[in-house]
């Protein structure tokens, strides 16, 4: 049979000719590189572990193919009879190869992204702009906005520089890649662009396999497994790690773009190195929501290890500019300063620095005021590393920067002093984008958000009222609540001392807040309250801050999720304005915080995208009635079901006047490393931001008619019904989904330190919705996602048939409701009822098996409504690029998926048996030992499964993840 099969297929280099026959476009090399990297994987599996185990490989490659060609049923039992047949040591094996070949398949596509990106920008042609998943270059944007919409260069210029965006690096539990394996996937990536690059030279080309080769091995050798939790302190390193390797120089490499791109429309200024055109902030180490491992002394940690990590990084920068700045001509400013420096300085040597040890003289003016920019980022990194290591410093204060203004004012000197003896194109060097970098980055780099659920704040008040003996704050009404706290504030007296009882709970809020307090104010940004739903979880918090001592304090920020919510906040915030001690307080600025994964979960997606469009256009409403700049703050995650998608189509979405040149999002798990894992990646993820927020501000999107939205308002009521009557009414749904879904075996992957569920018992509404997406992401059904759309199509074109012209009318000129259409027909590009139907048929009892196939009947109707609303004959037919990727990728997520379902069946039934074959994977090491890939079983000894069993479980989740491109 094995030479059956090799003369059938002489290499998967075939089958994936078969699967994307034509090439896409010219410029189109994915096949190439898919090929190349998957024969120099598959060379290295045989070398590895024997001809038997590359061969096993192939075989399920090609049924996955095959049922990828006929959706035929029968094919994926036969490819179950293979993998359930392997010992636990070749199937560890045979799973970390597919979920290789897909992490490898990614990178395929990624340098094929970036080579078409590349081909455009030299021929200058963005002709498919309108696609869905494009983005926008900042040269187009700007010049679009002066030559199509007739903006004056002058008013581009002035947006632009008063525009703020700051994105929001949050640790939520879905980057299921370790970081060590990341690091080898960009040289991976880095190899395959060079090989392919015109003035290659036959011994580069030779030295370029071997690398390639040498990585390819290296990310197969790497256990993918994390085998224990990350800490809080984990992730904020992991998600630091970005900014050494890609921000810290991607934003000054950015900025000098945009000042490019505004010379070209007419503006001879550069961006002014003080506007906030970017700013980043970050949750980890901050979000104590729903995970008791974020502890005050947690949040100590993240912020003085932010601190020492921003004054090391320029502290390696500032002898280059030192050695660059070598000028002796300077204004009399910098003359004087200089002489006194020179003067005080008593230190005839400084051994401890590599280079300029000995004084220096005067006759260098920049370089004595650089020394001593020097000395002070020098005690301001070794203070907080010492206060880091033992809470103490023999630093004193005054011998380091404690605001970024004192930081600023030496180097502004400089610039000003070049600038005056006409030598501004030195200043516009190296010196400005260290200025540009310490207006983003500051001391912190970056600004800390605390986030806690409004609970555990009126548990504090409560503790505090009764040892007042004044009644219970938990009780009171909310009218009661909020006369009492603005009595508090308005009044001087302390509330509380030492001797308030209080629980480890209350303790945590509190010692959070004392931590606030005690640490440079620069380090935070807002204070996050979850669950928010009236103006005194507001008040409460700003009465907290106070009784703490937080010196300056900051801005609370409500955060508004679930559908009810939602649906309330407008009226909320109204009432929150209409308080004068508040209004006194914010100076005319507010910040709210829509949330999408909860309403997502709690309503379904459509319901979920319009309220949330509803909900911004009334707070922004409000917000003008009571003269406040209201920033939103998108907490998007990284799938469609929570709010996901492509970034510039995104904001572009959003309803008219809710950006106003300044946005905040987050940005979430697996999309960090999407985002920023690279410096094209990083410069196009701020690109894309800022050419967006630009746009969306100068040029609107249209308004929806008012017949659009009473047809919204209708599905909305309908596509809610729907989904409610199955995820909370139908009284088995928790029971299906547990069995059809790996949702129970989630936990095992120790993605994030977070807890999968809020509360350990109780059902969906407990579960987070990261957990609750992932799980249907897993089976490619994505439940959560579609549900509710079909029965709402359904309704109103059977009351009208007009109302499907409406919808195509409302689809082709309303950039809102495309995105939402476009996103859900990419989920079902990525979907497959088929495998769903085997995870039932597996997993499932049979008196649930009707449901299982109510819901996939459910689910065809569904795509074949969206088609007809879209106009599209099959689905992804306007994105022949996206179409391509996906048809590559499928063979590989069938087979894991195809694995994941009977290892789940062989771990839930004990009745279930397998005859196995005799073992396959022969190992290097066979001339020593006897027991060769029975290593890889013993990595995981503790399992509480049979053996290999959770391992190659929790390699099929990763690897589907890997496929799905999107977790949670």
């Amino acid at each position: 049979m094995a030479a059956r099969n090799l003369e059938k297929v002489a290499s998967i280099d075939a089958q994936l000719r078969l699967l994307a026959p034509g090439k896409v476009s010219e410029d189109d090399k994915l096949v190439e590189y898919d090929a190349l990297l998957l024969d120099r994987f598959l060379d290295i599996l045989q070398d590895l572990h024997g001809e038997d185990i590359r061969e096993t490989v192939q075989e399920c490659y090609e049924l996955s193919a095959e049922y990828e060609g006929n959706h035929d049923p029968t094919k994926l039992e036969e490819l179950g009879n293979v993998l359930t047949s392997l010992d636990p040591g070749d199937s560890i094996v045979v799973t970390k190869a597919f979920s290789n070949m897909l992490n490898l398949g990614n990178l395929a596509e990624e340098v094929q992204i970036a080579y078409r990106r590349r081909v455009k920008l030299k021929r200058r042609n963005f002709a498919d702009e309108s696609s869905a998943l494009t983005e926008s270059d900042i040269e187009e944007t700007l010049k679009r906005l002066v030559v199509q919409l007739k903006k004056s260069p002058e008013e581009v210029f002035d947006a632009l520089k008063n525009q703020t965006l700051d994105l929001v690096l949050t640790a939520h539990p879905t980057q299921s890649v370790r970081r060590s394996l990341l690091q080898k996937h960009a040289r991976i990536r880095n190899c395959l662009t060079q090989l392919y690059a015109k003035d290659i030279t036959p011994d580069d080309k030779q030295e370029l396999d071997e690398a390639l080769q040498r990585e390819i091995q290296a990310a197969f050798r790497t256990d993918e497994i994390r085998r224990t939790p990350p800490t809080p302190q984990d992730e904020m390193r992991a998600g630091m790690s970005y900014f050494h390797e890609t921000i810290w120089k991607g934003v000054p490499k950015f900025l000098r773009r945009v000042d490019t791109a505004l010379k070209n429309i007419g503006i001879n200024e550069r961006v002014p190195y003080n506007a906030p055109l970017i700013q980043f902030s970050s949750w980890m180490g901050g979000d104590r929501d729903g995970n008791p491992r974020v502890t005050p002394e947690v949040t100590r940690d993240v912020c003085l290890l932010a601190r020492m990590m921003a004054a090391n990084l320029y502290f390696s920068q500032i002898e280059d500019l030192m050695f660059e700045l070598s000028m002796w001509r300077c204004n009399d400013e910098l003359r004087a300063r200089t002489e006194e420096l020179h003067r005080s300085s008593r230190k005839e040597y400084a051994k401890h620095y590599i280079e300029f040890w000995k004084k220096i003289s005067p006759n260098e003016p920049y370089r004595v005021i650089l020394g001593d920019v020097r000395d002070k980022l020098y005690g301001t990194r070794e203070r907080a590393r010492q206060f880091l290591a033992s809470g103490t410093s023999d630093i004193p204060e005054d011998a380091t920067f404690t605001n970024v203004e004192q930081f600023l004012e030496p180097l502004e000197l400089c610039y000003r002093s070049l600038c005056a003896c006409g030598d501004r194109p030195i200043a516009d060097g190296s010196l400005l984008d260290f200025l540009r970098q310490v207006s983003t980055f500051g001391l912190s780099l970056v600004r800390l958000d605390i986030r806690q659920e409004s609970d555990r704040h009126t548990d504090v008040l409560d503790a505090i009222t009764k040892h007042l003996n004044i009644g219970s704050y938990k009780e009171w009404s909310e009218e009661r609540r909020q006369e009492w706290l603005l009595s508090e504030l308005r009044g001087k007296r302390p509330l509380f001392g030492p001797d308030l009882p209080k629980t480890e709970e209350i303790a945590d809020v509190l010692d959070t807040f004392h931590v606030i307090a005690e640490l440079p104010a620069d380090n935070f940004g807002a204070y996050i309250i979850s669950m928010a739903t009236a103006p005194s979880d507001v008040l409460a918090v700003e009465l907290l801050q106070r009784e703490c001592h937080v010196k300056l304090p900051l801005r609370v920020v409500p955060l508004f999720e679930k559908l009810a919510d939602l649906e309330a906040a407008p009226a909320a915030v109204a009432r929150l304005f209409s308080i004068d001690w508040y209004r006194n307080r914010i100076n005319g600025k507010q910040e709210v915080m829509i949330g999408y994964s909860d309403s997502g979960k709690d309503a379904g997606r459509l319901s979920a995208a319009w309220q949330l469009y509803k909900a911004q256009e009334e707070l922004v409403k409000v917000a003008k009635q009571y003269g406040i700049k209201l920033t939103m703050f998108h907490g998007r995650g990284g799938t469609v079901g929570r709010g996901g998608g492509p970034t510039h189509l995104a904001i572009l979405s959003q309803p008219p006047e809710t950006i106003h040149g300044s946005l905040r999002v987050t940005v979430q798990g697996e999309v960090i490393e999407q985002s920023f894992g690279e410096e094209h990646l990083c410069f196009r993820t701020l690109q894309r931001f800022t050419a967006a927020t630009l746009e969306h501000g100068m040029h609107p999107p249209v308004s929806p008619k008012p017949e659009w939205r009473a047809l919204l308002d209708e599905m909305g009521v309908i596509a809610t019904k729907e989904y409610r009557s199955i995820v909370f009414q139908e009284p088995r749904f928790v029971e299906y989904f547990r069995l059809a879904t790996p949702e129970l075996e989630y936990g095992r992957m120790n993605i994030g330190s977070r807890p999968s569920k809020r509360k350990p018992s109780g059902g969906i509404e407990s579960l987070r919705a990261i957990p609750w997406i992932f799980a249907w992401t897993q089976t490619r059904f994505h439940l959560p996602v579609w549900l509710g759309f079909g029965a709402a199509f359904k309704h109103v074109i059977k009351n009208d048939i007009k109302n499907l012209h409406m919808l195509q009318e409302m689809y082709n000129k309303w950039p809102f409701f495309r995105v939402t259409i476009d996103l859900i027909e990419m989920v079902f590009a990525k979907g497959d009822p088929g495998i769903a139907a085997l995870y039932d048929k597996l997993l499932v009892s049979e008196e649930l098996w009707s449901f299982g196939e109510r819901l996939r009947a459910n689910y065809e109707e569904t795509k074949r409504l969206l088609l007809q609303v879209a106009g599209h004959k099959e689905i992804l037919e306007g994105d022949p690029y996206l179409k391509q990727r996906l048809r590559l990728r499928d063979a590989y997520i069938t087979t894991l998926n195809v694995c994941q379902a009977y290892t789940l069946k062989r771990i839930r039934d004990p009745n279930y048996h397998v005859k196995l074959r005799p073992h396959l994977s022969k190992e290097y090491m066979e001339m020593e030992s006897n027991k060769p890939a029975a290593e890889l079983v013993k990595l995981n000894p503790t399992s509480e499964y049979a053996p290999g069993l959770e391992d190659t479980l929790i390699l099929t989740m990763k690897g589907i993840a890997a496929g799905m491109q999107n977790t949670g």
